[in-house]
């Protein structure tokens, strides 16, 4: 999918890009599968601001998206459609039981195509597998982490993670960020990219265009005074112990490792960060 480029009518238009909706086929989503998305505006269960700059915002309608794909076998394609709550765009297919689901959109579907599920599907795009089905060496999206529970990595605009090897009960995928991970070979994947690949290359352009995705205004830790921000007061810009940026709660913000989860490492062949420094 393109990128439009906005006609500087006004300073605030002026380097505003937009996403080319054209693959888009329609603009009004299924009244059954939409339910009221409430706003919580960065808050928790207990009403505390637990993520800071939201707030605001156009009215949004969650889209239930079939991440399992597990009750049907086979399905067409009726519309691809625009949705507020995710980078990538979402596929309304009808099944062979003339019910509806809506799908995370590979980069090459269209309306009319046939997409099928299960250990015996062809290796097309668009239609969902099992990784031991799938050829080593394809792009895949939408994959699970345990069989059954649905896809949970893979799923946003454009990226894509590779099948590298198998070997046993466990396959290895090579994901986005660089990681290569061990996933069961029972998990599904779907075969090909996650549509709207130039989702990155938006340039928001205006304040007002910001508010409206339901972000507040920010500012920099640098700017406030000493004691608002561990970054903040006039001391010749260095803050802090070796200058080192932090949040405004004390804690480091650049080169602090933040993943507790020791119980899924033994399933990373090779971690994000190893990647980088090759």
């Amino acid at each position: 999918m393109a990128i439009k480029v906005l006609k500087p009518t006004t300073p605030g238009r002026r380097g505003m890009t937009s996403q080319d909706f054209s693959k888009v086929t329609t603009n009004k989503p299924l009244k059954s599968l939409t339910v009221v998305k409430r706003r919580t505006n960065g808050r928790n269960n207990q009403g505390r601001i637990t993520i800071r700059h939201r707030g605001g915002g156009a009215k949004r309608f969650y889209r239930i998206v079939n991440f399992k794909q597990l009750d049907f076998e086979k399905a067409t394609i009726e519309a691809i459609e625009y949705d507020p709550n995710r980078s990538a765009n979402i596929a309304r297919i009808k099944d062979q039981d003339n019910k509806y689901h809506y799908v995370i959109a590979s980069g090459s579907m269209k309306v009319g195509q046939l997409i099928s599920v299960g250990e015996k599907s062809a290796i097309e795009e668009g239609n969902r597998l099992p990784l031991k089905s799938i050829p080593l060496g394809s792009f895949i999206y939408a994959v699970e982490l345990q069989p059954g529970r649905g896809a949970q990595m893979v799923r946003s605009a454009g990226v894509k993670a590779q099948l590298t090897a198998r070997e046993g009960d466990y396959a290895q995928v090579k994901l986005p960020s660089g990681e290569v991970r061990m996933v069961n070979v029972n998990c599904m994947a779907s075969i090909g990219t996650v549509s709207n690949e130039q989702h990155q290359n938006v340039k928001i352009g205006s304040a007002g265009r910001r508010r409206n995705l339901g972000r507040r205004p920010q500012v920099r830790g640098k700017v406030m005074n000493a004691v608002d921000h561990p970054n903040g007061g006039g001391d010749g810009g260095a803050h802090g112990i070796g200058g080192q940026p932090k949040t405004p709660w004390g804690k480091p913000t650049l080169g602090y490792r933040t993943r507790r989860n020791k119980r899924t490492t033994k399933f990373i062949v090779k971690s994000r960060h190893q990647a980088k420094r090759k």
